[in-house]
């Protein structure tokens, strides 16, 4: 099966090789780095590690993440992997990610930090209660069994364009696993650990993005919902 890597990434010079470096090249045919309103030297430093470079112009998870699925839409791969371009993840447990797709036992894999080692500060305190808040919320509206929005995930493809996906910003990753959820398309979740991210979070760094992640979290649930 051919496998394709999109990293979304936004100034993150200081980590990108090294997630690139740390993918299981096996597994992989391309490696997408989608450059987001970068101002540093990400999209140089992704090309000198073999990884193939976009540039997107307007500022949002949700549209890097459609612009590496605008890439690939003309020879698709069976499997898509989202990966964050921050360090903070464990590229090798790409392995672990992608297998119960490889043995045809679903479609759709979250790993999730909470069933995983998350090193002491990885996860803000904004992170652990925003992910416990949306996963609670999915359960009483959906009664999907969620543990974590981690980035870190994997999709077939065919799958994947049947969610339609629309978000442009933080709501991302809540859009897909509940409309996976809605159109009944078999899902898990997987362990995996989780460190000190290299930089400081876009979303849980900033009072910004936290207050407007969470206000798009509450949207996503209600939207899809009504």
């Amino acid at each position: 099966m051919n496998i394709d890597v999109i990293i979304p990434a936004h100034n993150e010079e200081k980590s990108i090789e090294k997630v690139i470096n740390e993918i299981p090249k096996q597994l992989v045919r391309n490696i997408i780095v989608v450059c987001n309103c970068c101002t540093d030297n990400t999209e140089e430093k992704a090309k000198n590690n073999g990884a193939i470079t976009l540039i997107e112009k307007n500022k949002g998870y949700g549209w890097s993440c459609l612009k590496g699925m605008e890439f690939i839409s003309s020879d698709p791969p069976d499997i898509v992997v989202f990966l964050d371009g921050d360090y903070s993840d464990y590229p090798k447990q790409m392995v672990d990610i992608v297998n119960p797709i490889l043995k045809k036992e679903v479609k759709m894999v979250i790993g999730s930090r909470k069933l995983g080692k998350a090193e002491k500060g990885s996860l803000t305190p904004q992170q652990v209660f925003g992910n416990w808040l949306a996963c609670w919320l999915m359960k009483i509206f959906y009664r999907a069994n969620f543990t974590d929005l981690g980035p870190f995930r994997a999709i077939d493809h065919k799958s994947l364009i049947l969610l339609n996906m629309m978000d442009k910003t933080y709501g991302w990753t809540i859009e897909m696993q509940i409309k996976a959820h809605q159109k009944k398309i078999p899902y898990t979740e997987v362990p995996v650990d989780y460190k000190k991210r290299i930089g400081v979070s876009k979303v849980s760094g900033t009072l910004k993005g936290t207050i407007f992640a969470g206000i798009k979290i509450i949207f996503a649930v209600l939207k899809y919902r009504f």
